[in-house]
């Protein structure tokens, strides 16, 4: 035992000493905090205004797109400013703020709907609408609420317009038809040619033709006119479309709020042609039945489910995840240093000191310590920095960091890391014993990375059914166990399911182990070709390592 310890502490502090080790470890904040951080940068700022014309050939729909977009940039602006607002109120008026603008509605930040807030917000006075349309708009409220505030709050700098709305070129007229408005922009679209807006010369992003005929499709129309309409479209016919035109097809941002402006709008329109009162209508609209989730299986008085739940029923995909590329970094880690030290005669030096099975076991004992060491870094910097992320999804944060350090979740992924690192582990210790190069072990690696990928492919669909067929079966193969049984862990599987399969796992692991030894000792020592199957079946024979 002395002579195991001894080997793996060896392992742990060569591999604590190398770039491998430290780029582990620093990967998933890193990670994190691009997910977070650079993901808003790029959403905020690296993406640069969009430019994009409009040509209404009916004269009914540019004011109200101009409108639209303005009230969906205002309705932005005030949600910065309340994020802003949180971050920089002092610990004192942050569990229970005392500013309270009477002309901006709540933002609930969970299920933000910008049409409904700013319907709110004009209800309450459209003037403040001004705040956020002119530079410097919030420049009142931050002074009003500076008592309030950190000192190095500073101000607050209202957001950027994501897209932004330019005049047709000298040139063109809107009263052209839209086959040769197209034509004539097609080269600013495809950045041949550039649109000169307030002194500077800006990139074309997108064209939108109304065509003058675009209503008549939704009139009224009698038994006759829908029969003409349909042979028509039998013909081949196409009803006039809107055109939008762009070389961009992946943002999508931009033709969404069009179309669902222009449908708000061309509803409203045919109420009033119809004879419907648009608002009476909109009322209806806003009525919502309130659907209370409730768990059976918790206490009574405490069924409804909360935020909370909902996080910790997906929590288990990420812990998979993060259970597959950790377990995969310690395994690679472990068949590296193998075949290096085979490669370079470490292997016989070692040998000549301890016996192969003190040799593997302090291997797997030191990688094991290398993969926690890693796993537990990972889990503080994540704590560390949801901690240090202050902002009104407060509520969100604390959940999160309930489900991380949840006392069923944590025991079970680390239980299941350290079952599906020693079976792992076996394996690649194995194949590393058995090959000279890693050329010779990529062809070895293939069949068990295909094995692998399995758990991957279904951690999104388990736990949509984590008592299914296909959850059952996949928990009872010992190399998917601790993968599905993670992702399983959240909903309470069965007793049967949770002890029958970490027994066999156990048995397993034993079993791999054994094998494992029988293989890593006949073929560490081992130069040339690696064996071939039926020899490594002869070495797996009782009494064959006598």
């Amino acid at each position: 035992m002395r002579n195991t310890l001894l080997v793996a502490s060896r392992e742990y502090a060569e591999n604590a000493r190398t770039k491998g080790f430290w780029i582990g470890i620093l990967i998933f904040p890193v990670m994190l905090v691009g997910v977070i951080f650079v993901t808003k940068w790029l959403a905020e700022d690296a993406t640069p205004t969009r430019h994009y014309i409009v040509v209404d050939q009916t004269g009914s729909y540019s004011d109200k797109v101009d409108s639209r977009m303005d009230l969906r940039y205002a309705a932005g602006a005030f949600k910065d400013f309340q994020g802003w607002m949180q971050k920089n109120l002092k610990e004192e008026f942050k569990s229970n703020a005392k500013v309270d603008f009477e002309s901006i509605p709540p933002i609930n930040m969970k299920d933000f709907d910008a049409d409904q807030f700013l319907e709110e917000m004009m209800a309450k006075n459209k003037d403040t609408l001004d705040r956020a349309l002119h530079p410097g708009g919030f420049d009142d409220l931050v002074e009003e609420a500076r008592p309030q505030l950190v000192d190095e709050a500073g101000d607050f700098e209202s957001p950027r317009r994501k897209f932004l709305r330019v005049p047709l070129p000298d040139d063109l007229s809107e009263t052209a038809t839209p086959k040769e408005i197209a034509e004539h922009l097609k080269p600013y679209l495809k950045g041949d040619k550039s649109l000169e807006v307030d002194g500077r010369n800006v990139d074309l992003f997108a064209l939108v033709i109304i065509p003058s005929d675009i209503d008549k499709q939704f009139e009224p129309k009698d038994t006759v006119q829908a029969i003409a309409d349909g042979v028509k479209a039998l013909a081949g016919f196409e009803p006039p479309k809107v055109q939008y035109w762009s070389t961009n097809l992946a943002d999508t941002d931009l033709p969404s709020i069009l179309s669902s402006t222009l449908d708000r709008e061309m509803r409203h329109s045919q109420m009033v042609a119809r004879g419907m009162d648009p608002n009476l209508v909109a009322e209806v609209q806003k009525m919502k039945i309130q659907v209370k989730k409730l768990d059976p299986d918790k206490e009574e008085g405490k069924e409804e489910v909360s935020q909370a739940d909902v996080l910790r029923e997906n929590a288990p995909i990420g812990f998979v995840y993060i259970l597959w590329i950790s377990i995969m970094q310690v395994a690679s880690m472990l068949l590296n240093n193998t075949i290096e030290e085979k490669s370079n005669r470490i292997i016989e030096v070692l040998l000549s000191s301890v016996t192969s099975w003190e040799l593997m076991a302090g291997k797997l004992l030191g990688i094991a310590a290398i993969g926690i060491t890693i796993l537990m870094c990972w889990l503080a910097s994540a704590g560390g920095l949801l901690l240090y992320w202050s902002s009104p999804e407060a509520t969100m944060i604390t959940s999160l960091l309930d489900v991380i350090f949840d006392d069923t979740l944590l025991p079970a992924f680390i239980f299941y890391f350290l079952g599906g690192y020693l079976i792992y582990a076996g394996i690649f210790l194995a194949i590393g014993s058995l090959c000279n190069t890693i050329k010779e072990a990529q062809n070895f690696m293939g069949p068990v990375m295909m094995i692998m990928i399995v758990p991957l492919l279904t951690m999104a669909f388990i736990p949509k059914d984590p008592h299914g067929t296909l959850a059952t079966v996949l928990s009872w193969i010992p190399i998917y166990t601790p993968f599905v049984m993670m992702n399983r862990a959240a909903a309470d599987p069965p007793a049967f399911d949770l002890y029958g399969t970490s027994i066999l796992m156990i048995f397993s692991i034993i079993g791999v182990l054994w094998m494992c030894g029988k293989i890593f000792r006949a073929g560490i020592l081992r130069t040339g070709q690696p064996p071939r199957f039926m020899e490594m079946l002869r070495w797996l024979r009782p009494g064959s390592d006598k």
